[in-house]
Formats: C-alpha cells, structure tokens, sequence
C-alpha cells in the first residue's frame, strides 16, 4: 500500500482509477482492459507529479524528506555496496543501532561507508531510534574514520537523521563532546570523505559525519540547524508557523547550493526518491564514482586544504574579504573592515583630544 501526503490526493484518486482499469476483474465479471485510458490516466499522473514536485515550497520538501517509504541509508549500502562488512560498538560503552558502519567495495575500490539509519517499520525504527545517534554512535565512527585513514580508504556517509539524541543518558555520556570530536575527526582527515544526505539532515547530528570535502544532496532532501517546527516553536512560540521557519531557514537543496553549503544535487525522478528507486540508485551511483575518480589526483594535504577551504569561504561571499586565495594560512589579514575601523578609531582620538583641549582652555 503506497503512503500518499496531504498535497498529493489527487495523485491518490487518479492512481486508485488506475489500478482498478488495469484489473480485468470488475462487478460486471471478466471485461476487457482499455489500454488507451490506462495510458491517458498515466500520462495525466506524470503530469500532474511534474507540476506539484516542481512547485513545493520548503515545507512540502520538508514532508517528502521524511516519507516514509523513501530509500534509507540501508538500501543504499545493499544496492550500491559489494562486500559490506558491518563493525559494531565504541570500545567504550556499546553498540548504537542508528548508525551502520562498515567497510565495502565499491566500483571494486574499498571505501569506508558510515549510513544513518532511520528503520522500515515501527519495530526497525523503535530498534534503530529513529536515526538519532547517542554518542557511542559517534566515537564508532570515530573509531573508523580514524581506521580508514591509517590504511588511505575513501569514506561515504549518508545522512539521515532529525538530530543526535537528546534523552538524558545521551547528555550523561558526553553527547555534545562526542559531536565536536567527530566534526574535529573529520576535518583532520588526509582521505576523501563524500556525505550524501539522502533524507533529514538535521543538526549537530548530521554535520558531525558532514564535515567533508563533497557534500552531495537528494533533490527533495533538507539541511537545516534545527527542524522547522523547532524553530517555529522558539521564534514564535508557535510550531504550526513550520512553513515561515521552513522557508527564513533556507533548508532545501537548491537554496543551500546557492550557498554553497553544498556541492552538488543529486536528481530525483518525478514524484520523490519513493516513487522509482532504481532511477535513484542510478543517480547516487554516477555521481559517486565521479566523485571518487576527482579525488584519485589529489594528495593528501590537497585534500585536507580543499575540505578546510570549502568550510572557510561558507558566508564570505558578500562579506568584508576581498580575496579567499589564501585561506589555507588561517592568518589574521587587513581588510576593508580594518580600514573603517582604524579611521573610526582615528576620527574618535581626534574628537576626545579636541574636547581635552576645550575643557582646559575653559578651566582657564
């Protein structure tokens, strides 16, 4: 049984109408199946999913991120990965079943891939947390990030997660420390890293495996600092203002491209990932070997510069600096900000000076 969302009931009558004109078997007994209705309604279903999936607004992007038959970071690692080998636990506390992690073939190269996983069914997703790690999760990944570095193996991380856990064993356990070494892990690194977020990416949660030097987006997938009705909730005290939040937030693929938060969209076929998993399994394939093959002629420092760099020059577009050649030093340089301010600085000397003399000449 498809699940349909609320913008989508009229794709839900037309494709009810469908299934029951391809059913040869009717009240009437045996009929004969109309092929050119069949084609026209089809056509008329691919028509209307054109218009509607080419006009959400970031709310309805929101809903189709998290649909619940869309592909999760499990079917990924089944369909695109040979030889997956899965690895468990922290060596500190235990096993997180929110995060997969293991080492596979991919295009016959070893790579590292680390998927957040949300669950199929309520059992799955009760299992698996709902995606959400706690930080025995991170200092997993942690772990083999590290392990994948030591042996110069590329890593894949597909992101699909509300947040990290914020239940009260979570905090106990060190969350916030867990998500800031990870980021620090990931930054380190002297290999290719590549994060796909495939579904939510939501938080610290998700930019704690993002930290890369490419990350990649579904068409219909989100990004954001906090969820829509999070943040409905803090600046309005409303959370049913998800729509205004979705939108100040910039969360959807193509306004973060625009950003350059992101380095490139992967396309969708009409209607969602959900609707033809094959088409996106496709896509995800394409743009991961062209990915992997760009970083086959880099070394190792042009690797970690080019993932440094990508994370300094975010926001710097319309900003004070005039140039972002030389961000790899990290130096504190002159810009036209310090020139305002030492002339600010120089006017205020001038004016406190002449009120001195002013005040003395009056004592006088």
């Amino acid at each position: 049984m498809k699940n349909y969302l609320n913008f989508e009931t009229e794709i839900k009558d037309l494709e009810n109408e469908l299934e029951k004109l391809k059913d040869p078997y009717n009240q009437e007994g045996l009929s004969e199946v109309d092929t050119q209705k069949i084609s026209s309604t089809q056509s008329e279903i691919d028509e209307k999913l054109k218009n509607i999936y080419s006009n959400l607004d970031p709310w309805q992007t929101t809903m189709v991120a998290r649909h619940e038959d869309r592909p999760k970071a499990k079917f990924f690692i089944d369909n695109l990965f040979d030889d997956f080998i899965s690895l468990s636990g922290d060596r500190y506390y235990g096993e997180d079943k929110s995060v997969l992690t293991g080492f596979a073939k991919f295009n016959g190269k070893s790579v590292l891939v680390i998927g957040q996983e949300k669950g199929e069914d309520l059992d799955s997703r009760i299992e698996r947390n709902f995606g959400m790690m706690r930080p025995e999760g991170y200092r997993k990944t942690i772990r083999l990030m590290n392990l994948a570095n030591k042996f110069n193996i590329p890593i894949i991380s597909l992101i699909d997660t509300p947040g990290a856990y914020p239940g009260v064993g979570a905090e106990e356990r060190g969350q916030a420390e867990a998500i800031a070494k990870s980021i620090e892990c990931c930054m380190k690194l002297k290999v290719p890293t590549i994060a796909i977020i495939i579904g939510e990416g939501g938080s610290g949660g998700a930019i704690a495996l993002a930290s890369s030097n490419k990350v990649l987006m579904l068409e219909n997938a989100i990004y954001s600092v906090i969820s829509p009705e999070g943040c409905a909730t803090i600046l309005w005290r409303d959370p049913k203002k998800m729509l205004d939040a979705a939108k100040a937030m910039k969360l959807s693929a193509k306004d973060l491209l625009k950003l350059k938060v992101i380095d490139e969209i992967i396309e969708e076929p009409i209607g969602g990932a959900h609707r033809d998993k094959d088409i996106i399994l496709n896509n995800v394939r394409e743009i991961l070997t062209k990915n992997l093959n760009y970083f086959d002629e880099l070394s190792s420092e042009e690797i970690m510069n080019e993932r440094k760099n990508k994370f300094l020059k975010i926001g710097r577009n319309d900003g004070f600096m005039t140039s972002t050649e030389e961000l790899t030093t990290l130096s504190i340089k002159k810009n036209n900000f310090d020139k305002i301010l030492n002339s600010k600085k120089m006017l205020l000397a001038v004016v406190c000076g002449l009120v001195l003399i002013s005040s003395i000449l009056l004592l006088i």
